[in-house]
């Protein structure tokens, strides 16, 4: 009898009260044996969101392991490339001073040239020094070729 008492004298806001007290454990129950009531798909926006960060995650990490492949690649390129570079002026560099050699024997070495063709090859040789100024017997060499000397020696007026 007395919880018939009690419950005629509950007020709405007591009923109110009530109600939520006995939905709050129906639902702590209810999501302890698994069911999950989600009205607004909170669940499923949060489960999206976190895959659109893994997803750009992995693909943040598959840009940056491209990056250091092609920066890989780009360094065994320039390596090739100097190593080419280097082959290819150590050859010129042989060449160049065999055909030095030669021209300085040859019978012909200290006959002057007439004065055009010292004109030709001088112009020639201004321009080899423009191109590349560190070349030897430039004006902006380490050192001047053949001990000093000019580069082509002038001959008589005969031009």
């Amino acid at each position: 009898m007395r919880a018939v008492s009690i419950l005629k004298a509950l007020t709405p806001l007591g009923w109110i009260a009530v109600a939520g007290v006995v939905a709050g454990l129906a639902a702590t129950l209810m999501g302890g044996l698994g069911f999950r009531w989600d009205p607004l798909n909170l669940q499923q926006r949060r489960l999206a969101a976190a895959e659109a960060r893994a997803a750009a995650g992995e693909g943040a990490a598959k840009a940056q392991a491209a990056a250091r492949r092609l920066e890989a690649e780009g360094a065994q390129t320039v390596l090739r490339r100097l190593d080419d570079f280097q082959q290819q002026q150590t050859a010129a560099e042989r060449v160049t001073a065999a055909a030095v050699a030669q021209a300085r024997n040859a019978d012909d070495a200290e006959i002057p040239l007439d004065r055009r063709r010292a004109d030709y090859l001088r112009g020639h040789d201004r321009e080899l020094c423009r191109l590349a100024p560190d070349l030897g017997g430039c004006a902006g060499a380490a050192e001047p070729a053949g001990g000093g000397d000019a580069p082509v020696r002038p001959g008589g007026a005969s031009g």
